[in-house]
């Protein structure tokens, strides 16, 4: 019950405010902050609730959709998606209760796409049925694109449907392998009635004992890994990201940066990893590889940046490349790592985008060069920008070492990648950030007042200090006493990494070499 309520709430709330007057404006508001809460304080006892020693799917619900193909609302959670699920529930009503200041127009329709956008992201990551996870994966892409395109900046429009194209191209691929699956599975193994299948973890089971040729599965695998890898993005698929970011509305980058960009990891790990597991394998090298180049070249290019939104854009390009990183070494290390850098990520990322929003709404621009001295006008606003700062850089005891760590010590393990330059050229990623953002930091807070224009600047009121509190206190909790998250997740990933090699043990295509059942034992920690 609690995974449903968690669900369906913000549905609800939305379709609610459908029949709410417009011109009640601050009914709107404080009643879908009030949904959101509601939906995290169900949250916390679906996480209360949760058996991080059990690695199958929990609160398990199931009813028939289309008989005949076997398709119906599926939905469960394990110790990979509970996480994103909660960070879901945390990140929405801090970006709800930022959006008081920062949306002046259409407030009901924003409302509703903001709590119907809640509803989807919340679906991706339970769905059980392909043709559900298809369709709240495609409902995601409705209300960010008007949130872009209608509450955006001066190019909102060209950035909307930029990213519109970019995942909707990469979704019909998507949708042309579960056909396949679901045919494959449904039709030739099983032979069911209606010859298709979408039942994921039918599909699953069915694989692990009757593997896809290989000659077909690598397809499969790329034509899943391009959408997900559009929704990261990975390099060379980023481009749509920075004009997404630059020109969406404050609430809009940290729903973005939070969590939307997390369904692309999220669908590498529950399909390319553990649905396609030699391709997985012999794909791995190749995609660290742009994981890597990811890494550096979105901290390069955020180095360069004037605006200080657009470099915060371009930061996420070289972090989401650690989680790329980590979800392919194919190690436990390397994958618990992935999954608390996807939390982290979000945490930190977002809480950079919303210090950029505050100082957008007394300043009204973003270029770097108009701020200087900040920290004597607002102490306080410096203190938690610094914060979110240090933790994009990765510094030791707040969360984002923790992450980073782990996806580089799963790299540097790997006996998939077999080489520690994987490990190498991503570290350097860790002292471009450093730079980057050190250097940003210092030309916005520290020095001389040289604009006049910042020496009226009003620090944080109390409505900026209630979201921006919360997500140090998550931030300094992760990367203190990471244990706490990681012990969700890791028996899922022990299990789901065991799974992987056992099957792929089977394919000579993909793995020859006598010395990796070896490593992989001992990298699993296996009882000889």
């Amino acid at each position: 019950m609690e995974l449903i309520l968690t669900l369906f709430i913000p549905l609800a709330g939305a379709i609610i405010l459908l029949f709410v007057n417009h011109e009640k404006h601050n009914f709107i508001k404080y009643f879908t902050l009030s949904v959101s809460l509601l939906t995290f304080i169900v949250s916390l006892f679906l996480l209360s609730k949760f058996d991080f020693n059990n690695t199958n799917f929990q609160f398990l619900t199931e009813a028939i959709w289309i008989e005949r193909l076997n398709a119906g609302f599926r939905i469960g959670v394990d110790g990979i998606s509970i996480l994103l699920v909660m960070l879901t529930t945390f990140i929405t009503p801090i970006t709800i209760l930022s959006s008081f200041s920062a949306i002046e127009k259409r407030n009901k329709e924003y409302y509703f796409l903001l709590l119907l956008l809640q509803f989807a992201m919340t679906g991706v990551f339970v769905a059980l049925d392909l043709f559900l996870f298809y369709i709240f994966w495609e409902l995601v892409l409705i209300p960010m694109y008007f949130i872009i395109g209608l509450w955006g900046g001066k190019n909102r429009i060209y950035s909307a449907v930029k990213f519109f194209i970019y995942t909707v191209v990469g979704s019909l691929f998507m949708l042309v392998a579960i056909i396949w699956l679901g045919l494959y599975v449904g039709g030739n193994i099983l032979h069911l009635p209606g010859g298709f299948t979408s039942n994921f973890m039918q599909i699953r089971d069915v694989l692990s004992q009757n593997p896809i040729p290989f000659d077909i599965e690598k397809w499969l695998f790329l034509a899943f890994a391009l959408s997900f890898c559009i929704k990261v993005p990975l390099f060379p698929l980023h481009t749509w990201l920075p004009d997404a970011h630059t020109e969406a509305p404050t609430p809009g980058s940290v729903i973005l940066a939070g969590i939307l960009l997390k369904l692309g990891t999220y669908g590498l790990i529950r399909f390319n990893i553990e649905l396609l597991p030699h391709s997985a394998y012999f794909f791995a090298p190749y995609i660290s590889i742009l994981a890597v180049i990811g890494i550096i070249y979105g901290a390069l290019v955020s180095a360069v940046q004037t605006d200080v939104k657009r470099l915060v854009a371009f930061s996420s390009v070289s972090h989401l490349g650690f989680v790329v990183l980590g979800i392919f070494s194919i190690t436990v290390e390397g994958m618990q790592g992935a999954i608390i850098q996807m939390v982290n990520h979000g945490l930190s990322t977002g809480m950079l985008f919303l210090a950029v929003g505050i100082l957008y709404e007394r300043r009204h621009t973003r270029e770097i060069a108009e701020y200087g001295g900040i920290a004597r006008v607002m102490p306080a606003f410096s203190v938690f920008f610094g914060i979110a700062m240090l933790a994009s850089v990765g510094l030791p005891g707040l969360n984002g070492f923790v992450g980073e760590f782990l996806c580089l010590l799963g790299a540097f393990k790997s006996p998939v990648l077999n080489s520690y330059l994987f490990t190498i050229f991503g570290a350097t990623g860790v002292i471009f950030a450093a730079v980057y953002l050190l250097t940003m930091f210092q030309k916005v807070v520290f020095g001389p007042i040289t604009n006049p224009h910042n020496h009226s600047l009003k620090d944080l009121n109390k409505r900026e200090w209630a979201y921006l509190v919360p997500i140090v206190i998550f931030i300094v909790w992760i990367g203190v006493y990471p244990k706490f998250f990681l012990n969700y997740s890791e028996k899922t990933v022990k299990s789901v990494v065991s799974k992987v090699h056992t099957q792929s043990l089977g394919n000579t295509s993909t793995l020859n070499n006598l010395n990796l059942l070896k490593n992989i034992e001992s990298n699993l920690g296996a009882k000889k």
